[in-house]
C-alpha cells in the first residue's frame, strides 16, 4: 500500500525525494536518518531507500559521523545552475525593458517549441491598449512574425516538410493559408533576416521579428514587437528594424 503522510495519502518517490532535500537544504546543518524519518512522517526503511538513492546521484553526503547527511555537491550545483539561471534571465528582461522604452510598444522573447511558439518572456507597454499573451503561451507558427521567422531559418527540406503538416488555420483575411506561399514568404524572410505579421495572427495587430543567433549562427530564439496599427504602422515599425536588431544581438550575448 502506498505510504501515508502529513502532505496527503500518497506521495510519489519523486515528491519524497523533493522534499527530503528541500528539508536538509532549509535544516542548514546534518541531518540523521531518524529526524529526516520523523520530520517528514516517513518509515525509516523508507527514509533510508531515499537516503541511499540520493547519496549515489551525489545530492546528499555523509557527515563526519557516518550516521547523519547533509547537502551534497550535486544539489549545490542544482542550486548555483537555477541562480545563474535566474540572472540570465533577469539580464534578458532588462533587454526587452530597454528595447520597450526605445520603440514604444510590447517586446517579446521567443523560442521554437516543437511546431509552435513559445513565449519565454515579454516587457508590456505603458498603454491602455494591448494585447496580452502570458509568459509560456503557444502561438501558431504560420501566422506569427516570429514564427515564420523560425521556419525561415530550417533547411528547404525540412522548411517544406513541416509547412506540409501544419494546419494552416485562417485566423484572418491576411492569413496565409497556403503551403505554397508560406514558404514563398519564408524565402523572403531568409533573405531580408526579419519578419512581419501584416495583421495575419489577430485583425489590427502588427509584428516585427528579427533572429536571436548562437555563436554558430544558429538560429535559437526570437525577439519581437507587436502593436496594434491604430497605434503603429507596419512601416513605422520597420523603422525600428535597427533597434531589434541591437536587442537580439544582446540577447545572442547571453546564450548559455
Amino acid at each position: 500500500m502506498p505510504e501515508s503522510t502529513e502532505a496527503g495519502p500518497v506521495n510519489s518517490s519523486a515528491e519524497r525525494s523533493l522534499r527530503l532535500l528541500s528539508f536538509i537544504a532549509d535544516a542548514g546543518r546534518a541531518l540523521s536518518l531518524a529526524d529526516l524519518a520523523t520530520a517528514l512522517g516517513l518509515p525509516k526503511a523508507t527514509a533510508h531507500r531515499l537516503c541511499n538513492q540520493l547519496l549515489e546521484l551525489g545530492y546528499i553526503v555523509r557527515d563526519i559521523d557516518e550516521r547523519s547527511f547533509a547537502v551534497g555537491p550535486a544539489l549545490r550545483k542544482l542550486a548555483f545552475d537555477a541562480l545563474s539561471h535566474a540572472t540570465v534571465r533577469g539580464l534578458r528582461h532588462a533587454v526587452l525593458t530597454d528595447l520597450v522604452a526605445a520603440v514604444g510598444e510590447t517586446c517579446n522573447f521567443t523560442a521554437l517549441d516543437g511546431v509552435e511558439v513559445l513565449y519565454l518572456d515579454r516587457v508590456e507597454a505603458p498603454w491602455p491598449w494591448r494585447l496580452t499573451l502570458d509568459v509560456g503561451v503557444h502561438v501558431p507558427l504560420h501566422c506569427t512574425a516570429s514564427g515564420k521567422l523560425f521556419l525561415a531559418s530550417m533547411s528547404r527540406e525540412r522548411r517544406t516538410r513541416i509547412a506540409g503538416q501544419l494546419k494552416l488555420a485562417r485566423l484572418t483575411p491576411n492569413t496565409l493559408t497556403d503551403a505554397a506561399a508560406l514558404r514563398a514568404d519564408c524565402e523572403r524572410i531568409a533573405a531580408q533576416g526579419y519578419s512581419v505579421d501584416n495583421e495575419e495572427f489577430i485583425t489590427g495587430l502588427v509584428a516585427v521579428a528579427v533572429p536571436v543567433r548562437d555563436r554558430g549562427g544558429e538560429m535559437r530564439a526570437a525577439v519581437a514587437v507587436h502593436a496594434p496599427v491604430a497605434r503603429m504602422s507596419l512601416e513605422r515599425m520597420l523603422s525600428h528594424l535597427a533597434a531589434l536588431r541591437h536587442a537580439a544581438q544582446r540577447m545572442s550575448e547571453l546564450l548559455e
